[in-house]
């Protein structure tokens, strides 16, 4: 039976690099994947982008009314050789319907997806599309990294302009203008967030 895979993790654990790799050891196998990204993540343009440095250009652009598992169809019948997994990049950006899509790729079409993703934003709220990814997913896994103190990071701090903020757009892009995202454990960010909120004091 065909499973839905939640990988989830802080920024700068890797999931990108980890999807491109899972890509390459399929293929390398001769199956062949389709990879997703949904396109209001603009950094990278049509490609993926791993802080590493590795790039590789998405099969389908999608946008927050495409119908997935429609798209998973029309990719089948486009193609003789058999679809062996669905891979998802950014997929906090998918809307829940879409979700609920790609969980029905593996119910109906019998096909793994595996998407990757952050749980939380930077105020440490779940994003639609993987709040639902985490409620659906057979299977769901955490991808680690650490802060700059050496904790396991669990969150994701929005910095503009050189400057932790704590408010805003639960989407601004990261590396797109003064947008960056640092990754820290609960203490560190925790710090930072009182620290904004004293100096508006």
């Amino acid at each position: 039976m065909a499973k839905l895979y939640y990988r989830y993790g802080a920024m700068n654990s890797g999931k990108s690099t980890a999807l491109m790799q899972v890509a390459h050891n399929y293929e390398e196998q001769g199956m062949r994947v389709l990879i997703l990204k949904p396109q209001i993540d603009t950094k990278g343009g049509g490609e993926l982008v791993s802080r590493l440095g590795v790039r590789r250009k998405a099969d389908l652009l999608i946008q927050p009314e495409t119908d997935v598992f429609a798209a998973v169809q029309a990719d089948q019948a486009a193609h003789s050789a058999p679809l062996a997994c669905v891979l998802c990049d950014e997929s906090q950006f998918f809307t829940p319907l879409q979700a609920e899509q790609l969980f029905m790729v593996t119910v109906d079409l019998n096909i793994p997806v595996i998407c990757y993703g952050l749980r939380t934003d930077f105020s440490l709220k779940g994003f639609p599309g993987s709040t639902r990814l985490l409620e659906l997913a057979h299977t769901i896994e955490e991808m680690k990294t650490i802060c700059t103190c050496g904790r396991k990071a669990t969150c994701n701090v929005r910095r503009v302009g050189g400057k932790f903020v704590f408010e805003g757009e639960q989407v601004a892009i990261d590396q797109e203008g003064d947008v960056q995202y640092v990754s820290m454990c609960p203490q560190c960010y925790f710090a930072h967030r009182r620290a904004f909120y004293a100096d508006r004091d």
